[in-house]
């Protein structure tokens, strides 16, 4: 199929409308005006659309030409972008790079970091996702992230993913004060436990089962999406749970949660970074060179 609208139309458009003249448009362009004249004409013919009026000596554009400038205009910017990508993809750096950080995490210290590789190169489009549980090591093997920042327990090698141990996280079992539990003989049992409400941030897997870590309630749990939203939950006394000790220490100091002694031992977790070892590109590359230096604690 032979489409009218060309990019060569397109920019003609954008010069006249810009400069208000047909011969002010060719001069930017390095065109003769007859040739500027004749591109218009010809679109218009082919569209069956009037594309400017006169207004004096100013070129005005219709309804249809102003539709037709601020769609082409999205055209004539994402083209643009194309060949930038396409430039820095023959030059090694991808033009879009995906990051997946675990809910774990607070994101406080990527945007300092984003911020440090936009000096070296503001055109690179980063893509912050969140994840939880599962939904973490699938965004490396199912390629959705190229990095992933807190993946829990190493895949097998098989799966050509590269693991780098940035911290290790401890758990604290937190419920608001004047819960119940805080009544309680100390530590507690697990029987205890499984009468209260579990808060628990759902597992954003797309394409496997859910987990779910550490919950021992028999009755219907509340979901949330992230553990933000959980340490949130907690606070208003909607239910109990475990949380990343790292993530509450203010909630604690200042008495919005309280930590309570459990019997049973709860394993430290260990996150990983991790991305597929058969990317070479050059912005995973600088990432991890600067997340490797990084104190996650």
């Amino acid at each position: 199929m032979k489409y009218p609208i060309t990019l060569d139309a397109l920019e003609v458009l954008d010069a006249i409308a810009r400069k208000g003249s047909f011969a002010v448009a060719a001069n930017e362009l390095f065109r003769v005006p007859s040739a500027i004249s004749y591109t218009v004409q010809k679109l218009e013919q082919d569209l069956d659309v009037v594309l400017f009026r006169k207004e004096g000596r100013k070129a005005v554009l219709t309804e249809a030409g102003k539709v037709l400038l601020e769609q082409g205009r999205e055209i004539l910017d994402a083209t643009e972008r194309l060949v930038i990508a396409a430039k820095k993809t023959h030059s090694g750096w991808e033009p879009v790079f995906n990051i997946a950080i675990d809910s774990i995490l607070n994101f406080d210290f990527i945007y300092p970091l984003i911020a440090r590789f936009y000096e070296v190169l503001p055109d690179i489009e980063i893509n912050i996702y969140e994840e939880v549980l599962g939904g973490a090591q699938e965004a490396i093997t199912s390629n959705r992230a190229d990095l992933v920042i807190g993946a829990g327990a190493e895949a097998a090698p098989s799966q050509g993913i590269k693991y780098q141990k940035i911290r290790q996280i401890e758990w604290v079992f937190a419920v608001a004060p004047g819960h119940e539990l805080t009544q309680a003989s100390l530590p507690l049992s697990r029987q205890l436990i499984e009468q209260h409400r579990f808060i628990v941030v759902r597992d954003s897997s797309r394409n496997q089962a859910p987990q779910s870590h550490r919950v021992f309630s028999k009755r219907p749990v509340l979901s949330v999406p992230s553990v933000e939203e959980k340490i949130h939950a907690l606070c208003s006394g909607l239910g109990v749970g475990f949380l990343p000790a790292h993530r509450i220490q203010e909630s604690l100091e200042r008495g919005r949660l309280i930590a309570l002694p459990v019997e049973d031992t709860i394993p430290i977790d260990t996150l990983h970074m991790a991305w597929k070892t058969t990317n070479k590109g050059k912005v995973l590359r600088w990432f991890i060179e600067q997340l490797s230096r990084h104190d996650f604690i």
